[in-house]
């Protein structure tokens, strides 16, 4: 077995064990393709991260402008 055969081997098996644990409910999140967990944002953090923004947008209204010559 050449070293691209086993690297395949063991994605076709870390799939088949994701599959299985899915099935079980026993796994939180989705394993994107750098192996990583992907857990998304819940409703309140969406409005947390919204809230803060808006803050931070208000705020930079607030600040001073720069005038540009000729204007």
């Amino acid at each position: 077995m050449n070293r691209e055969e086993i690297v395949t081997a063991l994605k076709d098996e870390r799939d088949r064990i994701d599959e299985a644990l899915i099935a079980l409910g026993g796994k939180k999140g989705v394993v994107n393709a750098s192996g990583r967990r992907s857990y998304g944002i819940t409703a309140a953090g969406r409005k947390r991260l919204s809230d803060l923004m808006k803050k931070r947008w208000a705020d930079r209204r607030k600040g001073p402008r720069l005038l540009r010559k000729g204007a």
